[in-house]
C-alpha cells in the first residue's frame, strides 16, 4: 500500500542532521521553537558516520598497534596482530553510540524527526520523499528553513568511485582487510590522515599530488614535519603529478599520472583512494523553487548571521563554504537558530581552529605571521620546539613545535600554529586567547601544569617576550 501525501507545518525546518543540522535542531528546541529535522540517511551526517569520528577511531587504534611495535627504545618489544575487521567493528560501535545519542538528544529537546530526502517545492514548502517502497511523501510548510546538507567526496575525471578499486574516504574507513598496496590521490588533510593509517597497518602507500607539497593549506615548516614522519613510515610521495587514468592489471590496478611536461608515470596498487577534497551537496534541493542560486563552487553564500539571499532561508556547515569544518558548522547552526528566535547573535570566524590528525597532529587558529603582516600588524613570533619539552620526550614524540604570533605593539595574540602530539587539544588554549583578546602576558602569567605538553604553549609565548626558560630566546 502506498502511504498518501500529508501536509504538516513547522516554525523551523532543518534539512540535514549532520553537525550543523542537529546542533541547530537541539538549540531550536531549547529556545522553544517548533522544529523539524529531515535526514535522508543517518543522524550525525558524514562527520559521525563516515568522516570525523570513524577516521579518528581508526587513527587511534592504529596508533596503539604502531606504538607498541616501535617502542624498543623504551624497552618494549611487541609484534601486535591487527584484525582490521575487528578494528572496524569497534569503530562502528563508537559511531553507533554517538549517532543514537544524537537521535535521543533531539527527541529529548522536542525535535520532530523525519526520515527522507527533502527538496524545496515553493517559497515556504518542502516535499520529503520517504525512504522505502510505498512509503510515499509529505509536504512540510515552514516559516524558516536551514540548509545543512553537508558535502561529499569529490571525484576526478576517469576515477569515478566504484567502491572496490577506486574508493573514497567513506569506503576506506569501512574496509575489512588491509590492502597490500594503495595509491592515494591527493595530499591534503584527508589523504595524509588515511595514508598514515594504512602505512601503520603495513600497506605499501604511494601518494600522488598535483601540487608541489603535502598539506598545501599549511605553512611549509608545519607540513614538512608531517611529511618527514610519513616518509619514515615508508610513504612514497610524488608531487607535481596528476592522476589521469587507471586500468585493471592482474589482481590490482595501474594508475597513470602526468606531470606538467606531459611525462607519464605508472603506479601499481591493489586500490586507489581519491582524496582531492569535498564538494557541497546542494544539487538535490531544487533551489530554483525558492529563487536561490549557488556560487560557482556549488556553495550557498551567507552573511554573518548564516542567512542566504532568501531572507527566511539559512545555510550552515559545509554548504556555506570554507572552512569545511564540523565545529564551524555547529556554531553556524546555533547562530542561525538564535537569529530566527530574535536573539542578538552573529558569527565571528577569527578564532575558528583547524586540526589535522596526522602524525604528529597539526592545530592552527587565527593568523599566520604572513597573514598578520599583510593585515597591517607589526608582529612578534615565539616558538617552542617539542624536543625541549620534557613531556614530549617521555612520550617518545619530540618532533614539531608550538608557534605563537602576536601584535608587537600591544601584545595581543593573533594566531598560532602547532605541529606536535595532541596539537588538536593544545590549540584550544590559543583559540581562547585569540577569541578573548588575550595578550602574551596573560598567557605567560597563567601557571601551566608540569610536566605537560601545554607548557610548550607557555614557553612559546615567553619566547615571544624574550623570556623563555626552556628554549633559547630569539
Amino acid at each position: 500500500m502506498v502511504v498518501g501525501d500529508v501536509t504538516t507545518g513547522t516554525d523551523v525546518l532543518i534539512i540535514g542532521a549532520g553537525p550543523g543540522g542537529y546542533v541547530a535542531a537541539i538549540r531550536a528546541g531549547q529556545l522553544d521553537l517548533d522544529v523539524t529535522l529531515v535526514e535522508k540517511e543517518a543522524y550525525g551526517g558524514t562527520c559521525l558516520n563516515h568522516g570525523c569520528i570513524p577516521s579518528k577511531a581508526l587513527i587511534s587504534a592504529t596508533d596503539v598497534a604502531h606504538d607498541a611495535s616501535t617502542a624498543e627504545e623504551m624497552g618494549i618489544h611487541a609484534d601486535p596482530a591487527v584484525d582490521l575487521a575487528g578494528m572496524v567493528s569497534w569503530k562502528d560501535d563508537v559511531v553507533d553510540q554517538l549517532t543514537s545519542g544524537v537521535e535521543k538528544l533531539c527527541k529529548a529537546n522536542g525535535v520532530n524527526l523525519v526520515e527522507g530526502r527533502a527538496e524545496f517545492a515553493g517559497e515556504n514548502t518542502v516535499r520529503v520523499a520517504h525512504a522505502g517502497e510505498g512509503q510515499g511523501s509529505e509536504t512540510i510548510e515552514f516559516e524558516h528553513a536551514i540548509v545543512a546538507t553537508g558535502s561529499r567526496p569529490m571525484a576526478i575525471p576517469n576515477f569515478e568511485f566504484d567502491g572496490e578499486r577506486i574508493i573514497s574516504s567513506r569506503e576506506a574507513l569501512a574496509l575489512d582487510a588491509v590492502p597490500e598496496s594503495l595509491v592515494v590521490v591527493g595530499a591534503g588533510y584527508i589523504g595524509m590522515e588515511l595514508s598514515t593509517v594504512f602505512a601503520k597497518l603495513g600497506t605499501d602507500v604511494t601518494v600522488v599530488e598535483m601540487l608541489d607539497s603535502a598539506l598545501p593549506a599549511y605553512e611549509d615548516d608545519v607540513a614538512r614535519v608531517v611529511k618527514s614522519r610519513a616518509e619514515e613510515l615508508g610513504i612514497d610521495f610524488h608531487f607535481g603529478e596528476g592522476a589521469s587514468e587507471w586500468v585493471e592489471s592482474g589482481d590490482g590496478i595501474t594508475i597513470k599520472t602526468e606531470d606538467e611536461d606531459g611525462e607519464i608515470s605508472e603506479f601499481g596498487a591493489e586500490k586507489a583512494l581519491v582524496a582531492v577534497g569535498r564538494e557541497p551537496v546542494t544539487d538535490t534541493l531544487n533551489l530554483d523553487a525558492i529563487g536561490l542560486a549557488t556560487d560557482e563552487g556549488g556553495f550557498l553564500e551567507t552573511d554573518d548571521r548564516a542567512r542566504t539571499d532568501v531572507e527566511n532561508v539559512f545555510a550552515v556547515g559545509d554548504v556555506a563554504g570554507e572552512p569545511m569544518l564540523a565545529h564551524k558548522g555547529m556554531k553556524e547552526g546555533e547562530v542561525a537558530v538564535e537569529v530566527i528566535a530574535g536573539e542578538p547573535s552573529a558569527l565571528d570566524y577569527q578564532s575558528v581552529p583547524a586540526a589535522v590528525f596526522t602524525d604528529p597532529e597539526i592545530g592552527t587558529v587565527g593568523m599566520t605571521e604572513e597573514e598578520a603582516e599583510e593585515a597591517g600588524f607589526s608582529t612578534v613570533v615565539g616558538e617552542m620546539p617539542m624536543r625541549a619539552s620534557g613531556r614530549a620526550l617521555t612520550l617518545g614524540e619530540s618532533d614539531g613545535f608550538v608557534r605563537v604570533v602576536a601584535d608587537d605593539d600591544a601584545g595581543f595574540i593573533l594566531g598560532a600554529q602547532i605541529v606536535a602530539p595532541e596539537a588538536s587539544e593544545l590549540i584550544a588554549e590559543l583559540g581562547l586567547a585569540v577569541e578573548m583578546g588575550a595578550t602574551l602576558e596573560d598567557v605567560a602569567a597563567t601557571i601551566h601544569t608540569h610536566p605537560t605538553l601545554g607548557e610548550a604553549v607557555m614557553e612559546a609565548v615567553e619566547n615571544a617576550r624574550d623570556r623563555a626558560i626552556h628554549t633559547l630566546n630569539r
